[in-house]
């Protein structure tokens, strides 16, 4: 049976670019049209079921939904850049092209201008906040049947598609080591409570903390809050430098806030692995090359970006029902120097 890639290697272009040409996909230049239909009847190339089901007017691109923050190079925070790689694996893989769409948090519009425009066939929504707003147009959304997926957030009570990892058990983890090291006075730097994976590592880190018997309002006392930027981690190092007598480590809702923790504490003469234990989250590159490298808990980013387009896809590709997958993926610990053995 002759294959899309013998065509492809006939006509001289992509797999992808064959793909577009029988699923009738996206603008494509004339001479190229006609050298990939003559490759496909000179090789008696018919396309197999899946091509031929793809539905007529589409525009052939995913879109991917970034938060537009000023003054933040989006592209590189390692979580976005992983998601990205991965959502754009899946979409190269089913013949698709890449649209990204920045939104403004005070943006006046809602989700379904982007279909509204015909300028994506779906899209994965990085950065949604559970707050009424978005929760609102993320039904509305859903109610005008087109489809979409959310990435690292979940809302309860909700059936939108899904790819989140267990950032609950990874948080406990986190925790737990820290405990069997002889820890006790565990501080936690949070992001917005807006995110669900916020709330999510908060539990985990309370079931912890409660299993050893520790109160509820101290607790409340060894936790702080910042935005998941390298910045807030260092404001928070001059917030904790004020208890520092009542702190022996700290657990970081990300690596970036662990790394800016790490720096602002050591500009006040405390360095992790020796004063105090820090632990991130995430395990970013930058984790492996700080001094000392960082404890942290690994996330599937990649992962979670290829299966969230590669299931969406699927569902635009076999015309499915949208709400058909939620999808939560495992976290690990990963130990290195920035936790000494307390005592």
């Amino acid at each position: 049976m002759v294959t899309r890639k013998e065509v492809a290697q006939l006509a001289g272009v992509s797999e992808a670019t064959v793909s577009r040409v029988f699923n009738g996909i996206g603008p494509m230049k004339e001479d190229t049209r006609q050298r990939v239909l003559a490759a496909a009847n000179a090789l008696n190339y018919h396309p197999n079921a899946i091509a031929q089901s793809f539905a007529r007017r589409r525009s052939g691109n995913l879109g991917v939904v970034l938060p537009y923050v000023p003054k933040v190079h989006l592209f590189s925070t390692y979580y976005f850049s992983e998601v990205l790689s991965g959502i754009g694996s899946a979409v190269r893989e089913k013949g698709y092209d890449l649209l990204l769409i920045f939104r403004e948090q005070n943006d006046s519009g809602d989700y379904n201008d982007i279909f509204r425009s015909q300028k994506v066939d779906g899209c994965v929504i990085l950065g949604a906040t559970d707050t009424p707003r978005d929760r609102r147009q993320l039904k509305q959304l859903e109610e005008a049947g087109h489809p979409f997926c959310l990435v690292n957030q979940h809302f309860a009570g909700e059936r939108f598609n899904e790819v989140d990892a267990d950032h609950a058990g990874g948080s406990y983890q986190a925790v737990k080591h820290l405990l069997k090291k002889g820890y006790t006075r565990i501080a936690f730097l949070n992001g917005s409570p807006e995110f669900s994976n916020s709330a999510d590592r908060k539990r985990g880190y309370t079931q912890a903390m409660s299993e050893v018997g520790i109160d509820p309002q101290r607790l409340q006392q060894l936790y702080y809050e910042g935005n998941y930027s390298r910045t807030s981690g260092q404001r928070a190092a001059a917030a904790m430098h004020r208890q520092l007598s009542e702190i022996d480590a700290v657990f970081a809702a990300n690596d970036r806030m662990a790394i800016g923790l790490m720096q602002g504490l050591r500009e006040l003469g405390f360095i992790a692995g020796r004063d105090l234990a820090i632990v991130g989250y995430d395990d970013s590159d930058a984790a492996r090359v700080t001094d000392p490298p960082l404890t942290t808990v690994a996330v599937p980013f990649y992962e979670m970006g290829r299966l969230a387009a590669e299931h969406l896809l699927n569902q635009i590709i076999d015309d499915a029902e949208p709400g058909g997958f939620r999808i939560k993926l495992d976290t690990q610990l990963v130990i290195r120097d920035s936790c000494r053995t307390a005592g």
